[in-house]
């Protein structure tokens, strides 16, 4: 099994961003043929009393889900995403979110994943298509965000 390996994050993203004052802050791990990350809600964080709000949820699968393109060295954008409601999510308590690459071509990549409850419960779950930019693009985010 290969070792576990921290992904690339960036200044100001609003999911990994290390300087975003508002943002989830979270990390990202590939894990075999697996993107992962945990994230226990706050407050701030709630849609109704105690849940997770669901664009937060929406949010940490879309980013989780689109860093499978890394994987196979794609830098892509979200092209369709849909998300699937399974349970209500508590604040305060940690949850897992985990993606894999269910089908990658050329310019375009399926993936899925899912957030798993402490108890392994899975509450939601989701589905991608990633379309690649183009290499200039790459290239000057690679810059931007001292890659190279």
């Amino acid at each position: 099994m290969e070792d576990i390996k921290r992904q690339p994050d960036s200044s100001m993203c609003f999911v990994c961003g290390r300087d975003n004052p508002i943002g989830l802050h979270l990390t990202f791990y590939i894990d075999g043929y697996q993107v992962r990350t945990t994230f226990t809600p706050g407050e701030e964080h709630q849609g109704w009393p105690g849940i997770l709000h669901g664009g937060i949820t929406s949010t940490i699968l879309d980013e989780t889900v689109g860093r499978t393109c890394f994987l196979v060295d794609m830098w892509a954008v979200t092209a369709r995403f849909q998300v699937r409601y399974l349970k209500p999510i508590p604040i305060g308590q940690p949850l897992t979110a985990v993606a894999e690459i269910v089908r990658a071509r050329s310019r375009a990549l399926e993936a899925r994943g899912r957030i798993l409850l402490a108890d392994g419960t899975i509450a939601a779950e989701a589905e991608g298509l990633y379309i690649r930019i183009p290499d200039e693009r790459r290239r000057e985010l690679e810059r931007i965000l001292d890659l190279q």
